[in-house]
């Protein structure tokens, strides 16, 4: 029953890594490019929700009706202002400039608001560490119960859009080839901005539960960017629905390496990740070989 717990406590911490890295997916599946600021702007999310909470003494969920348009806002920006003009260099560009990004956003938030750890944890009362007793061995959180209910409406919802409304279908086929959307008058630069700010609007509710579950500080957003990058290579690039099985595969992988030692609880996880990853590279190559045999 411990063990089984593991695996229960795996699934909810997946699905918190799967809202994390649902911006991540969605940017990689419109634009084909790795945002690695991503982390960065998660953290500063958190960090104008905590502000919203500290100083003007909103809740945490007001201040997501206030923090989500502004930091869609923000990705708008984003993308006219850096991304736009990176994506005209090549994939290689817009990696610089994001990992740029990422150092300047994060010595910024670290010179506002120092080394000190917060949390809005305080501010949504026992929310933080009530939790219900299944059986005797495995009890689930309500935060835990809650994110994972919010990653599978967010990415649920997100799939949805992308499917089965014109503008979703407008930002996929934008994806696949933004020169010939434009021959039927349709405007690649808006669709790529309106992806992003959409992008950026779930990288603050990301923010929100990050802030609620643990303390993050301004150089947090390297690990969140680790686990995001992880998650969306397990479950697929561009899957948003993969997002949510690559977090909970990356999560029962860490659970199960921490219940057979403490220091597994990270290496677990990397390991399962690394594997994924070769699978993936063995598989890319195997298909390529064919192509090529029958070509030949």
């Amino acid at each position: 029953m411990i063990f089984l717990n593991q695996l229960v406590q795996g699934v909810f911490l997946g699905a918190y890594y799967a809202l994390v890295a649902c911006s991540l997916s969605f940017l990689f599946g419109v634009m084909r490019i790795v945002n690695l600021a991503h982390g960065s702007l998660v953290v500063l999310a958190a960090f104008v929700l905590f502000e919203l909470a500290d100083r003007a003494g909103l809740s945490p969920w007001l201040s997501l009706i206030v923090a989500i348009p502004a930091m869609a806002v923000v990705g708008w920006l984003l993308q006219r202002l850096v991304l736009d003009r990176s994506l005209r260099g090549g994939m290689l560009v817009p990696l610089l400039s994001t990992f740029g990004l990422a150092i300047v956003l994060d010595n910024l938030l670290f010179q506002r608001f120092g080394a000190d750890t917060r949390s809005l944890a305080p501010y949504i009362g026992d929310l933080s560490f009530d939790s219900w007793s299944l059986t005797d061995d495995i009890t689930v959180g309500r935060l835990d119960v809650l994110i994972l209910a919010v990653a599978i409406v967010v990415l649920g919802g997100l799939q949805t859009f992308l499917s089965r409304t014109r503008l979703g279908r407008t930002i996929r086929a934008t994806a696949e080839d933004p020169s010939v959307v434009g021959l039927i008058g349709i405007d690649a630069r808006a669709v790529y901005a309106l992806a992003t700010a959409i992008a950026m609007a779930m990288a603050t509710v990301a923010g929100a539960f990050l802030a609620m579950r643990t303390t993050f500080d301004p150089y947090s957003g390297g690990a969140q960017l680790i686990f995001a990058f992880e998650t969306v290579v397990i479950g697929g690039f561009g899957s948003l629905w993969g997002t949510l099985a690559g977090g909970i595969v990356l999560g029962i992988a860490q659970n199960i390496g921490a219940f057979i030692s403490p220091r597994f609880f990270l290496i677990a996880g990397h390991l399962v990740f690394l594997g994924v990853l070769v699978a993936r590279v063995w598989l890319s190559g195997l298909n390529l070989r064919r192509l090529r045999v029958r070509a030949a």
